[in-house]
């Protein structure tokens, strides 16, 4: 019994019989009877193909016809010195691509955006260099697999950094990093955000109010301290040293009783910023229930930033929300430009306020 034949694919011709490997360029050239220059400017859509006779230009694509002949990708990409490709380097154990996890919305910004572009991603994270914390010369090495590489995370390490931008690499980092010299970002604008949600505690008539926030120097966390004081500068409040608590253990120095000593020295509204884990929201909600504080009855609490996904119990934060998609976004634009080799520039992506309804008018004085 005759064996069927395979079918060719539409609009290729089948592989002459009995090979079994790619037909190479080379062999195209042999067969046209032309350089492997000339193929490669008919069939790389060059400016200089254009000066190729029809004649010739005819004769090659017949050649690839007759021989089933397709272009190597990666030696396309190789030719043109790219791959195509986009870091992205997350500073932590594991890939954060779980829903619940607040890098995830950045993530499908940067998809959606790569897509459009015509980019694939490739994704590396902290574990393979040692994690967050690693230093050392070859640390971030790897991401120049990538054409140029997109990095997440707080506290990323600024002299691997400052390397990369140094041996003229294509970097971005998502979230403000002015500090290293010459290193593209993008950003929020969490300092007006901010600025925003204390003005409508002080419409709602508080006059003593306290930021909560984890001690680090972490840009985003100045930039959120920085619009919560000029906040209260500008609605006329009592700022200073007294409105922030700053604490590497929030567990420990936001206590149920902490909360009722301020509630006594009459402040009325409680702010934490929002975090990678958002413990800082966390922990002040846990200390308000344990003190046995109705919310906003007896206080009002407000989160510079957007509740942890997997927190739904208990009034809404008041407060703002992040456009993660769009800084995903935005950050994939001027990745894609400095690739290019053009000049990028990404505006500060505006937060929206939230009105929510853990605030509210601040309780009757007796």
């Amino acid at each position: 019994m005759e064996e069927p034949r395979k079918r060719a694919r539409p609009g290729r011709a089948p592989a002459p019989a009995g090979r079994t490997s790619r037909p190479r360029q080379a062999e195209v050239a042999r067969l046209a009877g032309v350089s492997q220059a000339t193929v490669s400017l008919v069939l790389g859509g060059s400016k200089q193909g254009a000066s190729i006779s029809e004649e010739t230009r005819q004769k090659v694509l017949d050649a690839v016809r007759s021989l089933g002949y397709v272009p190597d990708p990666a030696a396309s990409r190789l030719a043109a010195a790219r791959n195509n490709l986009l870091g992205v380097f997350s500073f932590t154990s594991t890939f954060p691509t779980d829903v619940q996890h607040s890098y995830y919305p950045f993530l499908v910004g940067v998809e959606q955006e790569a897509a459009v572009r015509g980019y694939d991603l490739v994704l590396f994270t902290g574990s393979s260099s040692g994690g967050a914390g690693a230093a050392g010369p070859n640390a971030l090495n790897r991401v120049r697999l990538a054409d140029g590489c997109l990095f997440l995370g707080r506290h990323a390490p600024a002299e691997e950094l400052q390397r990369l931008v140094a041996d003229g690499f294509p970097v971005v980092h998502l979230g403000r990093r002015d500090e290293l010299e010459g290193l593209a970002w993008v950003g929020a604008d969490y300092i007006s955000a901010s600025k925003e949600v204390v003005a409508h505690l002080a419409d709602l008539g508080h006059r003593r109010i306290v930021l909560v926030r984890e001690d680090d120097e972490a840009p985003a966390s100045s930039d959120r301290e920085h619009g919560f004081l000029k906040g209260l500068e500008e609605a006329g409040l009592p700022g200073g040293p007294d409105a922030v608590l700053r604490s590497a253990d929030l567990r420990r120095d936001l206590t149920a009783d902490r909360l009722r000593g301020w509630l006594r020295d009459g402040v009325t509204a409680f702010v934490a910023e929002e975090t990678d884990t958002g413990d800082a929201w966390r922990v002040l909600r846990g200390a308000a229930d344990a003190a046995g504080l109705d919310c906003p009855g007896d206080a009002s609490l407000a989160l510079l930033g957007s509740p942890p996904p997997d927190l739904s119990e208990g009034p809404a934060p008041t407060g703002f929300d992040i456009p993660r998609p769009q800084l995903g976004a935005a950050a994939v634009r001027m990745l894609a430009a400095l690739v290019a080799g053009e000049q990028a520039t990404e505006p500060l992506v505006a937060c929206t306020f939230r009105p929510g309804t853990s605030a509210g008018a601040p309780p009757a004085q007796p």
